[in-house]
């Protein structure tokens, strides 16, 4: 029972929760078993509250009886990401600045989650201050990659994919400037969504009108993922950019005909986003199933002239706002440099950007006006040594920093496009690649729908790691 619900979907337990098939507490109990199990082996988990965790299934349970359903998550178990602001629990943002911060109050995105119903069990690690796709920091150390624990599990989101991967939760929450819903989705086997600016309102936002970082959804499936968007997604006042759309759009059943659906792949990006060999090779295999479905498939990618400047300078102008009062002693050397750029940036920078921005916006536009969807990889590397901070170099070339070999995924940020990372295969020493499903301004929807499809098709997600059925 306990291995049957340790990686049941979330759709699943909520369902029989509600019709009391199972009892909150029987599925919190189940998810406590196997982070004792298997997190010892993966550093996914850095705070946990199994006692409170207990009480508010309780709570959930008994809620139950008296005919109290709080929302689509009740009864659900969840971590919460380490840089998500949780009312009366620590988080630290990985840095020994915040080692002991406890918010008083919940972010929107953890608003709602309680509101649907979670049970909190705790926090997921990150990198410190959620700067760079590998997670590690000074606080709790590394997040090792359930399918090969001396590599990376990916960042920022990596904690949340790790637990993911091996049952410990069945939904996180998650955020993505440069590809950390996505990046850590690729490397763990599971499914992230970097929605449109707007979806997932932010709230607070020192910057309320930024739009280069996000929040969303992750999980084992496109399903899962979907039921998530539908409690994070909709209108908030507090958010001068959040879209009017209701969350319950999501909640809409994924099946399409995927025949004749017009398809651009792209395993380099024309050039800006060199993959090593076997990223390009696993991802071949897969882009042929999409033929299969029906689709018209052709290699093509946008003119994304400019994206890089776009996101580095609006990267660099962000860290410096978020970071630059913090003495810059207690930070990695990596962050420093971060902000050092933002504090040299000019108003021309910042307008240049701004330009270039635009011009990107409309060329993107037009390139779906002729496809329905880009495919290309979540990352151009397979997992790496967990003792790196970085690959040093992608398919030949020399990385300049510690962003360039995320260039797949920031470039796409840089879009504004809604982008979706799910399982897109195995390497043939049993690494996990992640295909990018990136589809027009605002068509969340319908990234989900074609990366159903996929997975349907191909059922990479049920392939999980060996340290998590072990001793189940």
């Amino acid at each position: 029972m306990t291995a049957e619900l340790h990686f049941a979907s979330a759709r699943d337990l909520v369902r029989r929760i509600r019709a009391r098939e199972l009892s909150a507490r029987e599925v919190t109990e189940a998810h406590l078993a196997q982070i004792e199990r298997t997190n010892p082996q993966v550093n996914a988990i850095v705070t946990l509250l199994a006692e409170q965790a207990l009480e508010q299934a309780r709570a959930a349970d008994e809620a139950l009886m008296s005919a109290s359903y709080a929302g689509r998550l009740h009864g659900l178990p969840v971590a919460h990401k380490d840089t998500h602001e949780t009312a009366g629990i620590r988080t630290t943002w990985g840095s020994p600045l915040l080692a002991e911060n406890v918010p008083v109050r919940d972010e929107l995105v953890i608003e709602r989650m309680r509101a649907a119903g979670v049970i909190t069990l705790g926090k997921t690690n990150v990198p410190e201050f959620a700067a760079g796709s590998h997670t590690f920091n000074p606080i709790f150390g590394a997040t090792l990659n359930p399918y090969d624990p001396g590599r990376s599990a990916g960042g920022s989101s990596g904690g949340a994919a790790a637990a993911l991967a091996c049952g410990m939760h069945a939904v996180a929450d998650g955020s993505d400037l440069g590809g950390s819903l996505r990046n850590p989705a690729s490397f763990c086997n599971v499914v992230g969504l970097r929605p449109s600016p707007g979806r997932v309102p932010s709230w607070p936002a020192l910057a309320s009108w930024a739009t280069m970082g996000v929040q969303g959804p992750m999980a084992r499936s496109v399903g899962d993922v979907a039921l998530l968007l539908s409690v994070l997604a909709g209108p908030d006042p507090r958010s001068p950019i959040a879209l009017e759309t209701p969350g319950e759009v999501f909640t809409r059943p994924l099946e399409r005909d995927m025949t004749g659906l017009r398809v651009a792949w792209s395993p380099d990006l024309g050039g800006l986003a060199p993959a090593d060999r076997e990223v390009v090779e696993t991802l071949g295999a897969a882009v042929k199933v999409f033929a299969d479905l029906g689709c018209v498939v052709e290699e093509d990618c946008p003119d994304l002239a400019g994206a890089d400047e776009v996101f580095r300078t609006l990267r660099a102008w962000q860290f410096e706002l978020a970071l630059g009062t913090l003495p810059q002693a207690g930070l990695k050397r990596s962050l420093v440099d971060n902000i050092e750029v933002g504090r040299a940036l000019t108003g021309p920078d910042i307008g240049r950007a701004e330009v270039l921005h635009t011009r990107l916006f409309h060329r993107v536009r037009e390139f779906f006006e002729r496809y329905d969807a880009l495919l290309l990889p979540v990352s151009q590397v397979v997992p790496f040594d967990t003792g790196l901070e970085y690959p040093a170099e992608v398919a030949g070339h020399q990385m300049r920093d510690y962003l360039e070999w995320m260039a797949s995924s920031y470039l796409i940020s840089a879009t504004g496009c809604p982008a979706l990372a799910v399982p897109g295969g195995f390497t043939p020493g049993g690494l996990p690649v992640g295909l990018q499903i990136v589809g027009p301004h605002r068509a969340d929807f319908a990234v989900l729908q074609i990366g159903h499809a996929f997975e349907e098709a191909t059922h990479h997600a049920a392939r999980h790691p060996a340290l998590s059925e072990q001793h189940t």
